[in-house]
């Protein structure tokens, strides 16, 4: 089913094209004001077919029709831990082991085919659009646009906070300040090095026992393992990351999404939302007699 929403042109916006007040005013991009364009009665001025030259005035109403999903994802009944939705966003608890997108040569079920199936149990034919990508290993808070307008107008709207467990006492806090670069005969492997994007992570320690340190992480930037190959880089690998340490005490390397703040499209308002520690990493917290630190995050 198509989506309709309506936006009340603001006095500043008056005299502005129609194309003008969708781009600045709604925060739509410019694909998103073309496929309008070619949906039948997709842009409205007061129930009336409107044309983006056209232009607006103070207290009028813009209606646009999104254009249908096409659903490319087959729908799978999982379990989904459903965090917060909207009629923008969806934000879920991903449980680690589970991939977030379908790959080649790959069968197993992944986020993906979950959130489709939520959609159609709910009568709604909506594609899958995260926002931040977690490894397959990495558990925790993963945002979602049910729009493309949505997908769009959220960039740059949403923080994050990881929890990470490392090998090596850490203490206090830092930044870590290094390009990340796809390693030279890999695909998917990441180093620091030159000629790689600008990556930046702040983090902070939490605890530590001398063997293994408990860390708060946020990221400047989104690069693909960024967390990892930084920590790595710092000489604190992730706990149980085989692929940029050797620690096998973890089933998977220690790494959590636990913490997201947005603000809506609806309003603006800012939405904060948490996710308790997974049982995996509680547990190795408290082999290392971390419980002090485990109890404050629960």
């Amino acid at each position: 089913m198509a989506q309709t929403r309506s936006y009340l042109v603001p006095l500043h916006m008056g005299g502005q094209t129609v194309q003008t007040f969708l781009r600045r005013e709604c925060g739509m991009s410019w694909r998103m004001v073309v496929k309008l364009k070619r949906v039948e009665n997709g842009i409205l001025l007061d129930g009336e077919h409107v044309r983006t030259i056209d232009r607006v005035a103070a207290g009028q109403t813009v209606t646009i029709t999104m254009p249908e999903d096409q659903v490319r994802i087959e729908a799978m009944d999982l379990p989904l831990r459903v965090m917060y939705e909207d009629d923008d966003l969806l934000v879920v608890d991903k449980p680690p082991f589970l991939a977030v997108h379908p790959s080649a040569g790959k069968t197993d079920p992944t986020l993906a085919n979950a959130v489709v199936a939520y959609y159609e149990r709910k009568g709604e034919t909506l594609s899958f659009r995260p926002l931040n990508r977690l490894d397959r290993n990495t558990s925790g808070l993963l945002l979602a646009a049910k729009t493309p307008h949505a997908a769009f107008a959220m960039n740059g709207r949403a923080q994050k906070e990881y929890l990470a467990i490392v090998l090596g006492e850490l203490r206090g806090e830092g930044t870590v300040d290094a390009p990340i670069r796809v390693k030279e005969g890999c695909t998917i492997t990441r180093e620091v090095g030159e000629g790689g994007k600008d990556s930046v992570t702040h983090w902070k320690s939490l605890g530590s026992d001398g063997e293994v340190s408990l860390i708060r992480l946020v990221l400047e930037t989104g690069r693909t393992h960024q967390i990892r190959v930084h920590m790595s880089h710092l000489g604190y690998p992730l706990v149980g990351d085989t692929m940029y340490g050797t620690d096998e005490s973890l089933p998977r390397h220690a790494l959590h999404c636990t913490t997201m703040r947005f603000l809506r499209l609806s309003d603006d308002a800012e939405t904060v939302l948490s996710s308790p520690l997974p049982d995996d990493m509680t547990a190795y917290l408290e082999a290392h007699h971390l419980q002090e630190v485990t109890s404050c995050l629960l």
